[in-house]
């Protein structure tokens, strides 16, 4: 079993910057695909950022086109973490940001079922 537990959202103005972050507790955190998701009222949970897990330090990173260049996603696997560095924040980046980690050795994925585990949200409030 896998439990997330994300921290970092909050409320920033229009070309701010927040870090999420996403501590992860269980087995095998290095061995599995991490991704973050977004959801607002009224709409599907949306794919975010997606990073591999590595056997040699090699770490591939995926993006939605409405994010690129603006966010990056990193891990640490010695503290179990995952992040999600957000630059540039714009109004319509609001949501509720989740964490998803795959089953062990799972490979990157923009589609939400690919993901085993799931933590509890944090809003990011962007204001215009």
């Amino acid at each position: 079993q896998v439990q997330l537990v994300e921290s970092g959202g909050g409320l920033v103005q229009a070309g701010g910057s927040l870090r999420l972050s996403c501590a992860a507790s269980g087995r095998a955190f290095s061995s599995r695909a991490m991704g973050w998701f977004r959801q607002t009222p009224g709409k599907e949970r949306e794919f975010v950022a997606t990073i591999s897990w590595s056997g040699n330090n090699i770490y591939y990173t995926y993006y939605a086109d409405s994010v690129k260049g603006r966010f990056t996603i990193s891990r640490d696997n010695a503290k179990n973490t995952v992040y999600l560095q957000m630059n540039s924040l714009k109004p319509e980046d609001t949501a509720v940001y989740y964490c998803a980690a795959t089953p062990s050795s799972g490979v990157t994925s923009r589609l939400s079922v690919a993901y085993a585990y799931w933590g509890q949200g944090t809003q990011v409030t962007v204001s215009s």
